[in-house]
């Protein structure tokens, strides 16, 4: 497999880090006894970071694969298209 890298993927493991610092959280809260709101508001914050990073990811390869699905002689990588197929599940 070959490295796959986008500008985007900094900021993606940012925000995932985020996520798992809040995750970490909530599972402090609910050994501790917190009150279900708070859990709740926590999980909030974990659920939108990475539905955040999931987003970015799958625009950000939209973007920037789907000149890689046309080749220079301006046939279509059928792979490539397969991919879109197979990412866009996940919207």
């Amino acid at each position: 497999m070959t490295e796959h890298i986008h500008a985007s993927h900094p900021d993606i493991v940012k925000r995932l880090k985020r996520a798992d610092g809040h995750l970490r959280s909530v599972i402090e809260m609910i050994e501790t006894g917190r009150p279900c709101v708070d859990i709740a508001q926590q999980l909030h914050a974990v659920e939108k970071a990475i539905q955040q990073a999931k987003k970015t990811l799958i625009h950000d390869h939209l973007e920037h694969c789907l000149d890689d699905a046309v080749t220079q002689d301006g046939s279509v990588d059928r792979a490539a298209i397969d991919g879109f197929r197979e990412i866009t599940r996940y919207l």
